[in-house]
């Protein structure tokens, strides 16, 4: 690795940069999906560059789904419903106002949250619907507010006063946990590339992530990665690396191309790469996929580069990582959950 060609977005120009050495921290890729709690920038950047140039990739199939995000449509990212309120007490009910946790796991809802994303996911696929609803109605007010202020406050901004309201809720895609595989300085296998933080597979993880553990990954992966580095400034490296050739290229004149394949694809992952799998899910993902990618393949060599254009054709390649790597597993483990592979 000789460095990275990068938008400025200001001029929408390409400029290269050359680096002896390049991190790559670009968080993950939870937009792949229609409901995420991860910011509108998690689009998959560097594992999708890393994949690109032939860098190793693993472990994409374990995605990992925040079971309780508040279900609104015009939230992006969705907001969190954190686990403790479930610890406090609230009861998960389906949309008929039944509980259902009971059905799935002697917890009922304080099940981990890989057992509740799929007794979710489940309910809503047998009932029809698109959320349940999680129910503190019971609970003592005063101190739900004192413990949940932030929770209170959104519930009340979207129209939903939880001391009469139950509050919907849904899965969301909350934390990718395969990546670029790296070692324990953070090292990819391109020389002169470094990976830390969520883009990064280093498995701390294994199948499934334990809250706030992805602080290593950031944190203590960056700082080995900076002390890996600085060894390397004295070396030698190319700087006679080819400018962007944007001969050819056009802005594009309809948007809505790029607005719709976008949306495309992440109703493509959530209905059927999402928390419940089957191999007829993923194979019928991976053709749509791949026409998805057919599709635009053109647009993306005669198009200008922009964000919008950039990170879709980065969704599209993470898109294919989490589907082919969930097809190679045939096993249930951790965040990978098949009915194929059930027994």
């Amino acid at each position: 690795c000789f460095g990275v060609y990068a938008l400025n977005r200001r001029n929408k120009q390409v400029i290269t940069i050359h680096a002896k050495t390049t991190l790559l921290a670009a968080g993950g890729s939870g937009n792949i999906y229609t409901n995420t709690t991860n910011p509108v920038i998690a689009t998959g950047d560097g594992v999708a560059m890393a994949y690109r140039a032939k860098a190793e990739i693993s472990n994409m199939e374990f995605f990992q789904f925040h079971p309780t995000a508040l279900y609104n449509t015009g939230d992006r990212p969705s907001f969190l419903i954190s686990e403790a309120v479930r610890g406090m007490g609230g009861v998960l009910r389906g949309i008929n106002g039944e509980s259902f946790m009971h059905k799935y796991d002697k917890r009922e809802s304080l099940a981990p949250r890989d057992i509740t994303a799929r007794a979710i996911d489940q309910e809503m696929k047998q009932y029809g619907g698109d959320h349940v609803y999680l129910d503190v109605r019971h609970l003592d007010y005063n101190k739900f507010i004192k413990h949940f202020p932030n929770i209170t406050e959104k519930c009340r901004s979207v129209g939903i006063d939880i001391k009469d309201q139950m509050i919907p809720v849904v899965p969301a895609a909350h934390y990718m946990c395969g990546g670029i595989v790296v070692n324990k300085d953070g090292k990819t296998s391109i020389n002169g590339l470094y990976a830390c933080g969520e883009c990064s597979s280093t498995g701390l993880h294994g199948a499934n992530r334990l809250a706030s553990n992805s602080l290593l990954e950031a944190m203590v992966y960056a700082n080995r990665a900076y002390l890996a580095s600085i060894k390397e400034v004295n070396k030698e490296f190319r700087t006679d690396i080819p400018e962007w050739n944007l001969e050819g290229t056009e802005h594009p004149e309809e948007w809505v191309i790029i607005d719709h394949a976008t949306r495309e694809l992440q109703s493509i992952m959530s209905n059927y790469v999402g928390i419940v799998r089957t191999n007829y899910r993923l194979t019928k993902a991976r053709k749509r996929v791949d026409l998805l990618y057919l599709e635009m393949v053109k647009e993306f060599k005669s198009y200008r580069p922009s964000k919008n254009v950039l990170e879709l054709r980065n969704m599209i390649n993470v898109a294919h990582l989490v589907i082919e790597q969930a097809l190679l597993r045939m096993d249930n483990k951790g965040l990978h959950f098949s009915l194929d592979n059930e027994g």
